[in-house]
């Protein structure tokens, strides 16, 4: 074939911090972006969320399998970084080298980088994509929140094709005061509520695997034992409950997790907490929980809450952004302020006392979580896709 006749292989650049953001949030966009595109993806594989080296390992692996081109870059999460200087060199010239036709960029640091690197590469025709999986600046952020975040986000849109939102704070808050060339909101990641309901579990058996009787009432929580993920407010709530029939189950790792341990010694509830560290059965666990408790200070639109709410769970969780958007106090569960023990506590209580509200709001959840389903979140991304 002539070069005249030569038809030019479209190219796409995924970007995150780190590789674990890739594996968990992005292989839903990298597979619709690979029915029009060779696509490449860049991120820093070398640490982040407490991923294994095995997973890591797993990882390269799958994507070496699905054709896909992968740069490992040591981006540093902290925006301060040195590390980020080169990093802001290395990604300028793979951009400029490959012509990239889709860059999509998530989280903040790679964001910044990208969309800083890719100025010129705009011009000569590439579009750049920004998903934003929740801002840092939110209604009660911390004000060094604000002063970090906010002017950097405002300032980068401009060099924004599309910025993606994922919740509606953010999505009102992007279309007031910041100048992309189109700011979309889309419902989060998505959730597979098929792939999840066809999870079958045998209850007193998966009880017993985690150490839990068949008669057990069951509060769950899913997240890293980290500072933003506050199950500190939870584990109060627990032994200010004082009641033997109730156990909380922590699914996640991090840490805070000797911190977390001391202070469930402290309050004398050893018996009652169960710390599972990292699992990959979300699903059943779920299908094996009575309520799912979600104290977090910072969401964007959470999948392991979507999960609770596919579950057919009650829940109560913090009232903050991402959290509002999927729970309605007093139909799905109720919301909370963070470091409201007492709150937590009391709703707790109630939906153990309440038969009826365990039902109801386990019911509300499972008709309200219909409108987020991966279904929708791939047929707005192919739009968006194609309309860039």
């Amino acid at each position: 074939m002539s070069k005249k006749n030569e038809v030019k292989v479209k190219k796409a650049l995924v970007v995150t911090t780190v590789a674990s953001t890739l594996d968990q949030f992005c292989m839903n966009d990298i597979s619709i972006l690979q029915e029009t595109h060779k696509v490449y993806v860049a991120a820093n594989f070398k640490f982040g969320n407490n991923t294994s080296e095995e997973r890591v390992k797993e990882f390269k692996s799958e994507l070496q399998t699905k054709n896909i081109v992968f740069y490992d870059i040591n981006m540093n999460r902290n925006p301060f970084s040195k590390d980020n200087l080169k990093v802001y060199k290395e990604v300028k010239k793979l951009i400029e080298i490959n012509s990239f036709d889709i860059i999509h960029c998530h989280t903040p640091v790679a964001a910044m980088l990208v969309r800083l690197a890719a100025r010129n590469a705009r011009k000569n025709g590439s579009s750049v994509v920004y998903t934003a999986h929740g801002f840092h600046f939110y209604k009660g952020a911390p004000y060094k929140n604000w002063f970090l975040f906010y002017p950097v986000e405002w300032y980068l849109a401009r060099y924004t094709d599309v910025l993606i939102t994922i919740n509606t704070e953010d999505y009102e808050r992007a279309k007031k005061s910041f100048k992309a060339k189109r700011i979309k909101y889309i419902p989060g990641i998505g959730i597979d509520i098929k792939k999840f309901n066809q999870k079958k579990v045998d209850k007193i058996a998966k009880r017993n695997e985690i150490g839990l009787s068949k008669d057990s009432y069951v509060v769950l929580s899913v997240g890293e034992l980290n500072k933003n993920k506050n199950h500190e407010t939870v584990i109060k709530a627990i032994a200010k409950l004082n009641n033997p029939h109730i156990y909380y189950v922590i699914c996640g790792q991090g840490v805070l997790e000797d911190y977390l341990i001391k202070m469930i010694k402290e309050l004398e509830i050893e018996k009652q907490v169960v710390l599972l560290g990292f699992r990959k059965d979300i699903a059943e666990i779920c299908k094996v929980a009575d309520v799912f408790a979600f104290p977090s200070f910072r969401e964007g639109l959470s999948v392991s809450l979507m999960e609770a709410m596919v579950s057919g769970l009650p829940v109560v969780c913090s009232d903050i952004r991402g959290n509002s958007d999927l729970i309605k106090d007093e139909q799905g569960g109720y919301l909370k302020k963070p470091t409201d023990v007492d709150g937590f506590a009391n709703a707790l209580q109630e939906i153990y006392m309440n038969k009826v509200y365990r039902d109801s709001f386990g019911e509300f959840n499972k008709l309200a979580i219909e409108k987020f389903k991966i279904e929708n979140v791939i047929s707005n991304m192919k739009n968006i896709y194609l309309e860039v």
